[in-house]
């Protein structure tokens, strides 16, 4: 059997004065960017130059709309309405999209960030607005999803491809979704064990959760933080990994 997968990378995520990440290094090794759109990280300017990076590097070129926190990175929990979910993934995403069309590259995704991510893993409401916003903007685009989650389900039934992504150094619950960041065990913090938990992910579609029980999950994609200062040295150690074990990296979809 043969196997294959995508690597992504949150992107684009300084502004202003502050530098966050390392894109240049990390970008040769991923084949999808998630490019922050300037509500929880980026800026106008870095939003064109990550553009530009990713064309150079030929990475899949993605929107990564989050929630209006740029103090908190996006990362704290919102009370939101779904229309004002839905009005912010288009003006965001739109955004991304004028620089894209400037440099003359179409955009292939999308994906939720933090906070926004994680509330439509398992409200339905957030989830169908995320969706519809994505479809009605570009039917073509990808949504990438956390596997198995709400905001898949609504993805695939209003009609989009859904990618479900999976994460090489976070930990799961037994539902399926994200250990909490709060939780003393959300982080693999080990380079080996992360790297064993994305080979046997792909190739057996099971993960340990937390407690030690056994889950299925799907992996389309596998998200690679770019922002730890070991970064570099990981998404090149997993590469490696992957190639070990005939496992193809390419981007999802086309």
């Amino acid at each position: 059997m043969a196997y294959s997968v995508d690597l992504n990378s949150d992107v684009g995520e300084s502004f202003g004065a502050y530098k966050i990440g390392r894109d240049e290094k990390v970008l040769p090794f991923v084949t999808s960017a998630n490019i922050a759109c300037g509500y929880h990280a980026g800026d106008h300017n870095v939003m064109r130059r990550t553009v530009a990076l990713a064309i150079a590097q030929g990475v899949g070129l993605g929107a990564h709309p989050g929630l209006p926190d740029l103090i908190g990175f996006g990362r704290r929990p919102m009370q939101i309405a779904a229309g004002d979910v839905y009005n912010s993934v288009l003006y965001q995403v739109g955004a991304l999209q004028a620089f894209a069309t400037v440099q003359q590259t179409p955009l292939h995704h999308v994906k939720p960030h933090g906070a926004l991510y994680h509330t439509a893993a398992t409200d339905t409401e957030i989830a169908a607005a995320i969706a519809q916003a994505v479809y009605d903007f570009n039917r073509e685009l990808i949504l990438f999803a956390l596997s198995g989650s709400a905001l898949a389900k609504a993805g695939t039934d209003v009609g989009l491809t859904v990618a479900e992504e999976v994460f090489a150094d976070r930990t799961y619950l037994p539902d399926g979704t994200l250990t909490p960041r709060t939780h003393p065990h959300a982080l693999i913090r080990d380079a080996d064990t992360a790297l064993q938990q994305v080979v046997r992910i792909v190739k057996e579609g099971t993960v340990h959760a937390v407690d030690g029980t056994i889950i299925p999950i799907q992996a389309d994609t596998v998200c690679v933080h770019g922002d730890h200062p070991s970064a570099v040295q990981f998404v090149k150690k997993l590469r490696h990994a992957l190639a070990a074990h005939d496992i193809a990296v390419k981007r999802v979809g086309r």
